[in-house]
């Protein structure tokens, strides 16, 4: 194989966090798309769960977070970012687990959670509002937007913005990626609905594992993997709270 051969067959399998074609359009445009979404999403949510209930204030929040998503994998998927690999599920198994142990060591002591019941029995449909739309939905909304979409689009404007030869830029934009990213999500989670110093902590922490994750492994599966992992098991414990209350 010729040389030229070689470095176009680099190109091509290249990561996305290594640049590219794949995140060319990825710029500030795509930031701001992100702010807007986010915005959106924060202020129709808070206005339909008044207005009309919170089944429609989720709904609304959550197309407003898919746009910006949809808008910037349009000009362009980063190169192996929707990749899925079979390790991707013990990354959700033990880091999911990880994250959920410290956010009841967080919690401190204490009685488990419980859901509000009716006679004694779950509602009829917890399992819709919580196990499907909590547990599964929730977390694909949110890691494809903060970390699918925002995470890869301000590390990619941030590694230009550093001026530094590829492989010197790549560790500082990922640390900043990461780091506001959890940041943001944790900001969203407080301002949709306000909790408590230790979850405010163990989302952090949710956070900083999924961009770290989507930042080594150059995917976004092990990050919602994780996710999902962590919102199961914390439904199953206030399930679990609420029949043994």
């Amino acid at each position: 194989m010729t040389a030229p051969a070689r470095e176009r067959r680099s190109r091509r399998h290249r990561p996305w966090w290594r640049g590219g074609s794949s995140v060319r359009r990825w710029n500030t445009e795509v930031l701001g798309w992100a702010a807007l979404g986010l915005g959106t999403a924060l202020l129709s949510g808070f206005a339909l769960g008044s207005l009309v209930g919170p089944t429609w204030g989720t709904a609304a929040l959550w197309v407003a977070l898919i746009v910006p998503v949809v808008f910037a994998f349009r000009r362009g998927v980063p190169r192996g970012l929707l990749a899925f690999r079979a390790v991707d599920l013990l990354y959700a198994v033990v880091l999911g687990s990880a994250v959920r142990l410290v956010q009841g060591w967080l919690a401190g002591p204490g009685p488990m959670p419980t859901y509000p019941t009716l006679d004694g029995s779950l509602p009829p449909l917890w399992w819709a509002d919580e196990l499907l739309a909590g547990g599964v939905v929730a977390p694909v909304v949110e890691e494809f937007f903060f970390r699918g979409m925002l995470l890869v689009a301000l590390f990619t404007v941030v590694r230009r913005m550093l001026r530094r030869p590829a492989s010197e830029g790549i560790l500082p934009a990922g640390v900043i990626a990461v780091v506001v990213t959890a940041g943001l999500f944790v900001l969203a989670h407080q301002l949709v609905s306000p909790v408590t110093i230790d979850v405010a902590l163990s989302l952090s922490v949710l956070g900083l594992v999924t961009g770290s994750l989507v930042m080594f492994t150059g995917r976004i599966w092990p990050a919602v993997l994780v996710h999902v992992v962590y919102n199961l098991t914390g439904v199953g414990l206030t399930v679990l709270g609420t029949l043994l209350g």
